[in-house]
Parts: C-alpha cells; sequence; structure tokens
C-alpha cells in the first residue's frame, strides 16, 4: 500500500501521550519510538512512566539518533515545548512523513508547517475525559478519540492514518470541517481550562452553575468572534456547540490546567487567552474576558513561583 504508516514517533509521555504510545507499543512495540532528551531518557529508566498502574517501557530515542525514520510523529507536549520539538525531530522526518499535532489551541500546525511544510501537517486534537498525571502516575479510563483530517478531505495522507489506526484498534473521528471541528475544541478549552484554574471548579460544579455558565458564554463568544474573523466556517455556532461539549464533560472530571495549577506547573495560558488577545490585536476585535483571564493567570503564576523559590522557615 502505497504511504503505509509503519514507524512511529511519540513526542511527549504526559497524559495524552502516555495513552497513545501504549497503544501503539501493543501493535507494534518493533515499530514505535519515543523522543525523549538525556534527561528524560535517564529519568524514565529508573522511575518509569505508571499508567493505569502499569509500567510503561518504551524504545527511546535521542535527538541526535539517525537510524530511525518515522512515517508517523505524534506530538503530545505542552505548548511551551513545541518548538523544542520541532527542532527535535528533524532527523527523524522524512519527505513522506505525516505529523500529528495533538497540542491544544489552534496554531500549532501552523507552526510545525513553517519548518516541515504544510503538507506534512494533518490538523488533528484529542477528545475523551481527562487523564490525570501526578508525577509520573497517569490514570485514564480509556475513553478517548483521536480527532483528525485535512481542508482537502480524505486524500492519500488522511487515508493511511486512518489505515493504521484500524490496525492498532486506535478509535478516532474524521470531521467533515476539521478547521471548525479544532476551533469547537478550542472554544471549550478557552472557557473551561482558564476559568478552572481560578476558581478550581470540577467540570460538574462548571455545568450546573449559572453564573458560570454566562462567564463562560461571554468567553466563548469573544472566541467565536475571532473564529469568524479567521475565516472559520459556522462561527457563529460555536458558542452553543461549546456549551453542549460541556454539558458532555465528566462531572468528576478536572481540566488539564486546573490540574497544572494545582502540580505547581506552568499553565497554557499563552496558547488559550495569548492566542485570543493577539488575533483580537490582529483584527481588532476587543476581547476583554480574555485579558482578564490572562492577567490572573499569570498572578497566580508569579505566586506559585516565588513560592518555591523561599524556603520553609522554622
Amino acid at each position: 500500500m502505497e504511504n503505509e504508516i509503519r514507524n512511529v514517533l511519540v513526542c511527549g509521555l504526559g497524559a495524552v501521550g502516555s495513552i497513545y504510545a501504549d497503544k501503539i507499543q501493543s501493535y507494534s512495540p518493533e515499530n514505535l519510538r519515543v523522543l525523549v532528551d538525556e534527561e528524560r531518557l535517564n529519568r524514565y529508566k529508573v522511575n518509569p512512566i505508571i499508567f493505569n498502574g502499569r509500567e510503561l517501557n518504551f524504545n527511546y530515542v535521542l535527538p541526535t539518533e539517525n537510524n530511525f525514520k518515522a512515517d508517523l510523529i505524534i506530538i503530545a507536549t505542552k505548548f511551551d515545548g513545541l518548538n523544542e520539538v520541532i527542532k527535535n525531530i528533524r532527523n527523524f522526518v522524512t519527505e513522506d512523513t505525516i505529523i500529528l499535532s495533538l497540542l491544544n489551541g489552534v496554531t500549532s500546525e501552523e507552526i510545525i508547517a513553517q519548518t516541515y511544510g504544510r503538507e506534512s501537517v494533518l490538523y488533528s486534537y484529542f477528545i475523551g475525559h481527562s487523564a490525570v498525571r501526578t508525577g509520573r502516575y497517569v490514570t485514564h479510563d480509556d475513553f478517548n478519540i483521536l480527532v483528525f483530517g485535512s481542508p482537502n478531505g480524505l486524500d492519500k495522507r488522511v487515508l493511511a492514518v486512518k489505515a493504521f489506526l484500524d490496525k492498532a484498534k486506535i478509535r478516532y473521528e474524521i470531521p467533515h470541517d476539521i478547521k471548525y471541528s479544532l476551533w469547537r475544541k478550542f472554544v471549550l478549552n478557552v472557557s473551561t481550562n482558564q476559568p478552572s484554574c481560578i476558581l478550581h471548579m470540577t467540570f460538574g460544579q462548571m455545568q450546573t452553575n449559572k453564573n458560570y455558565i454566562n462567564f463562560a458564554t461571554h468567553i466563548m463568544q469573544e472566541v467565536a468572534n475571532i473564529a469568524k474573523a479567521e475565516d472559520v466556517n459556522n462561527a457563529q455556532n460555536l458558542v452553543k456547540d461549546g456549551l453542549d461539549s460541556l454539558a458532555m464533560m465528566c462531572p468528576e472530571g478536572k481540566t488539564s490546567m486546573l490540574q497544572d495549577i494545582e502540580a505547581g506547573r506552568k499553565t497554557e495560558v499563552d496558547m488559550f487567552a495569548g492566542t485570543i488577545i493577539r488575533l483580537g490585536k490582529k483584527h481588532n476585535i476587543p476581547t476583554p474576558y480574555n485579558h482578564v483571564l490572562y492577567e490572573m493567570i499569570q498572578i497566580i503564576q508569579e505566586e506559585q513561583a516565588s513560592a518555591n523559590k523561599i524556603p520553609c522557615t522554622t
């Protein structure tokens, strides 16, 4: 089969990356590699990721290695690690390599394409119940779907990924309008991840709080206004679809940004509010709700950074 996918490189062993590295290893361990730097390689050898109670041990590769070429690369890092990953995958990319970026947001595909070309990158994202990561421990209930596609419809790259996911028994969706679908996920993330890490609310608390729903609707409207300016089809439907998506989230689940705040990790506020603010300036569209969210989360992160630098005394 032309463009058949055999060799796969996974970048990032956070909550989402662990899910797909584990699934692909179960299907074809000899054809999977996981990209790490030397610090992570040494760490994972001593303290492997524990996924649903099981140790995950992979064939790791360093960025300097050049004896493995990937038919498919899955990027599942945090946004602040994207530029490093783009540099580190260079030895594994060929002219036929397909890249899927499972980062939140709506900008990572274009950033990757600046280096490797638009023809190499499909639009993609992850949906499912929140995976919880605490240190090296990851738990997930196995409700997950990999959503991907091309503005060109079912082209040869989409069909190649589809064939591979079928063989690996990985659930997926190929939407009719992948760009709208990506923004539908984005409107949910912008309106839940950011407020939740300030308010410390689960999805269930957000779903049942009328004041929160009203607040989230204003945030979603800002995203919809930007999406329309960015030529996203049917952008006027994003608020309704965002609220419908929120209603379907697992009530006891926590957003990834709330988990980041609770663990003292850096958040992805630049990818959410930061993106909306930048695009708002580009199109001369006001984004006051995202401005406030951005500033409040920066305050929280500064306090956390200060607390980590000050030793406890008695």
